[in-house]
This record gives structure tokens, C-alpha cells and sequence, in this order.
């Protein structure tokens, strides 16, 4: 990576819940739900058009003494308004607090740092030991989590269409995984390279969680999301990596749109050309591949795709034909030529509909 891309970082606002969902709900006949997914897409959007402001400014790395293998976290209380950070509630190494949304979170940067560290010996988001600090409570039935470019930040949803962002740890994973794309490949945030990005932290996100549970490829359900939908919603989480496209099919939030494959690629304008609808055939591919491996996917199959992501090669507006280039010669550099690994990155890429050769 040569210096100028090294210290170009452009933080993007990034949500876990893709504006299309909340698009749907906001036409909902139900005036509360419809008023509260139009109150948080217009959060959003506020947000994303401060990020934008900002990013310009870019981040330089941190240049301080060599980092810890421990984290350090702090989590705030926003108390339900969106004013950040909020109120301090919590520090590395202070007793559990009253608030178990306080504690999920906690320990989700926790889970998080500790698969980056002992998986790929990266220390924190931006590998310098880098604080992690999120703020919970945010809005009032605020029906996301976003990651800001600098902390994490979770609502308490609206007990309808979703439930307190805490409570599945690979929506933590997945948003702080945007952080680590931002300081490594820096993927921008549209069409292919987009959808890549997001991609990329529902990949580290699920293995946050396989980590966690101590789960192999074939015990994972491969589901982002899982136990976030609300009562109320036809559905079992925001995305399948096994199965895109069939994570919910609700009678307001419609169905999941997902393509598995490049046959059912959606062009759109809409959420940024797709990030969040395109993910699901980079996120299929790494299925695959985590599955023909099997055993422990962060092992072999999220050793690859972290080489890949932060090998040096991949460059901010890489497409998926790039990503599943370079990924095939990284299983080559550290497994060989023609063993399980090479063969399983060729099987998942044409399986997907993704070239090999450009």
C-alpha cells in the first residue's frame, strides 16, 4: 500500500438496517410504525450528510506507543436523545452494569476485539489499539445502529419491527467491521465496491458470532440479524448468507431482496446502487467457501478474506471480479497451489456467477 492511500481514510455513515426496509415500513397503513421508520430514515440521512461534510477531512493514523493485546472500551448513555457521545456508564474493567443493553454491548466490542486479535493478531479497528466507544439508547424508538466513522451507536428500536440493536452480537461485529474496511481497503460506498464494504462486516460479523458461540461453519445459520425483527415482522433476521433472498418475507416489509448470484444483480440508484441488496453474492461466496472448508470459518476461509481486505492490493473502488481475483491468489500465497482452499475460493466464485479472469 503506498503512503497517499494509506493515509487517505474516508469514514462513511454506515446502518445495519438497509434504507429499503424502512422505506417499506414508512408506507405502512399503521401510522405509528409508518412515523417511526420516517423518523429514523430522515435520522439517517441527516447523519449521512454530516459524515459526508467530515469525511473530507480524512483520519490519520494513530502514531502512539506499540498497542496492547487488550481493548478499551467505554460505553455512553444517550438517553434516548441523539446527542453523542452521551453520559459515560461504563469503562474497560468496571463490574456489569444494571443495564443489560449497557453489558450487550460491552461485551460485543469485546467478542469483536477478541476475534480481530486472536484470529488475525489485529489490535483493535485500525490495528494500533484504537478505543472503542459506543453509545446506546440513541433517538427515541430509533429503529438502527450505525457505525459513525468514529464509535458505534445503537437504538432501542421500536418493539414492532425491531428489538434493542444490542441484542445480536454480529450487528455489533458487522458495524465496527466497517471501521476496519475503513482503515484498510477503504471501499467506497456504491455499487459493487459498496456492496463489498457491506459485505465485508456481514462476513466478520457472522464469524464474530460463530467465534463467540464456538460454532464450525456447519453448526453457524449463517443469519444476520437473527432475533432483531420485531414480533410483529414474517422473518427470521436482516440477511441469510446461506440462502440471500430468504431472510423475510413480510406482507409490509415485502421480501427479502437479495441476489445469491450475478443472475439476479440489481441495478438500482437507491441505497447507494445496492450496498446492502448486491452484499449477498460476495456474502454467498464466502458461505460457500467457509462450508467446502468446513471446521472453524475465521481459521481458513476469514484468513483469506482479512489477507484480502487488508493485503494491500485491493483498491477503494474494487469490484467483485477484483475482490474474487485477489482472494483466489491469497488462498494460493498462504495454502498453495491447487489444495482445498484454491479450489474451494474457484468453486464459490463460479458458483456466484463472479469471473476469475478479467
Amino acid at each position: 500500500m503506498n503512503a497517499s492511500h494509506a493515509h487517505r481514510h474516508h469514514p462513511v455513515f454506515c446502518t445495519v438496517v438497509p434504507p429499503h426496509l424502512l422505506d417499506k415500513a414508512a408506507l405502512s397503513e399503521d401510522s405509528r410504525r409508518a412515523d417511526l421508520a420516517q423518523r429514523t430514515l430522515e435520522r439517517d440521512s441527516l447523519l449521512r450528510t454530516r459524515r459526508r461534510v467530515t469525511a473530507v477531512r480524512g483520519i490519520v493514523p494513530t502514531l502512539a506507543a506499540p498497542a496492547s493485546d487488550d481493548p478499551e472500551r467505554t460505553i455512553y448513555d444517550a438517553q434516548h436523545r441523539t446527542r453523542l457521545p452521551g453520559t459515560k456508564v461504563r469503562e474497560e474493567g468496571d463490574p456489569l452494569s444494571k443495564d443489560a443493553t449497557v453489558n450487550r454491548a460491552y461485551a460485543g466490542l469485546g467478542a469483536t476485539y477478541e476475534l480481530f486479535l486472536k484470529g488475525f493478531g489485529r489490535r483493535s479497528i485500525d490495528d494500533s489499539g484504537l478505543p472503542l466507544d459506543a453509545t446506546v439508547h440513541y433517538g427515541e424508538d430509533y429503529n438502527n445502529a450505525f457505525w459513525d466513522g468514529q464509535q458505534m451507536v445503537f437504538g432501542d428500536g421500536d418493539g414492532d419491527l425491531f428489538l434493542d440493536f444490542t441484542v445480536s452480537v454480529d450487528v455489533i461485529g458487522h458495524e465496527l467491521t466497517h471501521g476496519v474496511t475503513q482503515y484498510t481497503a477503504n471501499l467506497t460506498y456504491r455499487g459493487q465496491s459498496g456492496a463489498l464494504n457491506e459485505s465485508m462486516s456481514d462476513v466478520f460479523g457472522s464469524l464474530i458470532k460463530q467465534y463467540s458461540l464456538e460454532q464450525t461453519a456447519e453448526e453457524a445459520d449463517w443469519l444476520i440479524g437473527a432475533g432483531l425483527l420485531g414480533p410483529n415482522v414474517t422473518g427470521v433476521a436482516l440477511r441469510s448468507m446461506k440462502a440471500p433472498g430468504t431472510a423475510y418475507d413480510d406482507d409490509e416489509l415485502g421480501k427479502d431482496p437479495q441476489p445469491a448470484t450475478m443472475d439476479d444483480y440489481v441495478n438500482t440508484h437507491s441505497d447507494n446502487g445496492g450496498v446492502h441488496i448486491n452484499s449477498g453474492i460476495p456474502n454467498h461466496a464466502f458461505y460457500i467457501v467457509a462450508t467446502e472448508l468446513g471446521g472453524k470459518a475465521w481459521e481458513r476461509a476469514g484468513q483469506i478474506w482479512y489477507d484480502t481486505l487488508t493485503g494491500g492490493d485491493l483498491t477503494p473502488r474494487a469490484d467483485f471480479a477484483d475482490f474474487a481475483r485477489l482472494s483466489t491468489a491469497a488462498a494460493v500465497t498462504r495454502y498453495g497451489d491447487g489444495g482445498a482452499e484454491h479450489q474451494a475460493l474457484q468453486k464459490a466464485w463460479s458458483s456466484v456467477g463472479v469471473p476469475l479472469a478479467g
